[in-house]
């Protein structure tokens, strides 16, 4: 599995918008594309500004496809100017779990 590891860093005065849209992005990923297993959008504890989100395709192949779907065109368009920092995005391959127990997210 392809993981993608992101930390968020939003202008405050944009938050709530830029959670909106984060969510439509998420659901659509997990909705609309098949080798999505997994979207997560967790907010910091001590920075409620600061996201971290945590995706897991079936390949880096998947990943790039993701990155040309709508859903994420219009999330990366519509909420460019909102961020605090730019996107900091690290990229793994699973050693635990093994590929074989992962299911698609509901």
């Amino acid at each position: 599995m392809f993981a993608v590891i992101v930390k968020v860093q939003i202008k405050p005065e944009h938050r709530e918008e830029f959670i909106e849209a984060m969510l439509a992005d998420g659901r659509g990923s997990v909705e609309k594309e098949s080798d999505c297993l997994l979207f997560n959008i967790v907010e910091d504890h001590s920075d409620p500004n600061k996201l971290h989100l945590y995706e897991v395709y079936t390949s880096e192949k998947a990943f790039e496809v993701h990155k040309e779907t709508p859903h994420f065109i219009t999330w990366l368009e519509s909420t460019q100017d909102w961020l605090a920092a730019p996107l900091d995005i690290s990229t793994g391959s699973h050693l635990f779990p093994s590929d074989s127990v992962w299911q698609k997210q509901q």
